[in-house]
């Protein structure tokens, strides 16, 4: 950091261009979920705002994101790092839990969600969190054998194969790839082995295709997105709908609201698919506007991160890092299924799709990097912490 870069970043006293974008993306899919979920809304719910359900519980989800974001804010990392082992046990407890009969609730073929009495807690969403603070930790702490296969490879590996055992059981396979990115990235950042780490990489592919193979259900869905003209009424149904949208918005779309697609052509049109909606009624110009924010809010998360290197704090650093590429890898597989590049995966887009397990991780997850990144400037101001 250069004498000019350190004067400017002491200025303030948090990243305010990161809390403005990460703010506007949540304001704007507050709106897209409005646009997306209306007709949704009018046939599925009977009560007086019927036609306002899912705008009404985003705006809750918001509250509570809001909140839970910013207490994750005020709680020191070293508090985090203290507690991340008990968080990922609570993380691996609620995945049982999910899985028990009466108790996880089954939406089409899949039990990932448990209710309570606001909204159904979905424990995957939790997890991803939980493995950014978990992988982190444990790097930190193992930093001097991370290199060893027995004492520092190995414990991993066995924990991430257990939690995709857990998760391929609800399933969930975009959780698990989500999941898995994450802790490969950590330990890679973290100085593992290069040759353990190029085997994992093997490992893990191998195992991909596996599950993909042995599944029907899944060699399906890779086959109906390769061709998904072939069958338009079966696998291809939703890639078909997905692609529709994207051609009628052309340059800058028909316009907000006026989506033909997400009147019960386009399933999933407020959540996994809202990308398909935005393209619809704002175009070209609207895709690539929400692609750049993406790209604004990855580059400022790295840069804190790196800051967090440079000053030695590791564990924040690496909290850094795995939420920006928890972000990122979320946001490509979603968007890559909506465009039609990658099979279909019940994965949302981070901050804008509807959820409310989604939406709080991620209000936490920020929160968390705007603690990294207030330590850095109280460090660099000459605070102790």
């Amino acid at each position: 950091m250069t004498s000019h870069d350190r004067r400017d970043y002491l200025q303030a006293d948090y990243d305010q261009s990161l809390l403005w974008v990460g703010l506007l993306m949540l304001a704007f899919g507050l709106v897209m979920v409005y646009s997306a979920s209306i007709a949704i809304a009018d046939l599925q719910t009977h009560s007086l705002f019927h036609s306002y359900y899912f705008l009404i519980h985003q705006a809750i989800y918001l509250g509570i994101g809001f909140s839970a974001g910013y207490g994750a804010f005020r709680i020191p990392m070293k508090i985090w790092q203290a507690w991340s082992p008990k968080l990922f046990i609570a993380g691996v407890i609620l995945l049982i839990i999910v899985l028990i009969p009466h108790i996880g609730k089954q939406v089409n073929g899949s039990r990932r969600w448990i209710p309570l009495v606001i909204f159904s807690l979905q424990p995957s969403e939790f997890m991803k969190l939980f493995a950014v603070l978990y992988a982190a930790d444990y790097t930190v702490r193992k930093a001097g054998i991370i290199e060893s296969f027995r004492r520092g490879f190995l414990p991993m590996l066995i924990v991430m194969l257990m939690i995709g055992f857990l998760l391929l059981q609800e399933p969930d396979f975009g959780a698990f790839a989500d999941i898995t990115t994450i802790s490969m990235a950590i330990l890679f950042l973290g100085g593992v082995n290069g040759r353990q780490f190029s085997a994992l990489i093997g490992l893990f592919c191998a195992g991909f295709i596996g599950l993909i193979l042995i599944s029907p259900y899944r060699l399906e869905r890779i086959i109906g997105f390769m061709h998904p003209w072939r069958n338009p009424f079966g696998a291809g149904y939703q890639l078909t709908h997905a692609l529709i949208a994207f051609g009628r918005g052309g340059w800058f779309g028909v316009g907000l609201g006026g989506s033909i697609e997400k009147l019960f052509y386009l399933p999933e049109a407020h959540t996994d698919f809202l990308l398909a909606v935005i393209a619809e009624e704002l175009g070209f110009v609207g895709v690539m506007v929400v692609i750049c924010l993406f790209v604004w809010l990855i580059l400022r998360i790295f840069r804190i991160a790196r800051t967090a290197v440079q000053l030695e704090k590791y564990y924040g650093a690496l909290v850094t890092y795995g939420t920006g590429v928890w972000i990122a890898v979320q946001t490509i597989i979603n968007m890559g299924v909506n465009m039609g590049l990658l099979p279909t995966k019940g994965l949302t887009l981070p901050l804008l799709s509807y959820g409310g397990s989604g939406i709080v991780t991620n209000c936490i997850a920020l929160g968390l990097v705007m603690r990294v990144d207030w330590e850095n400037r109280m460090t660099l101001k000459g605070y102790k912490l």
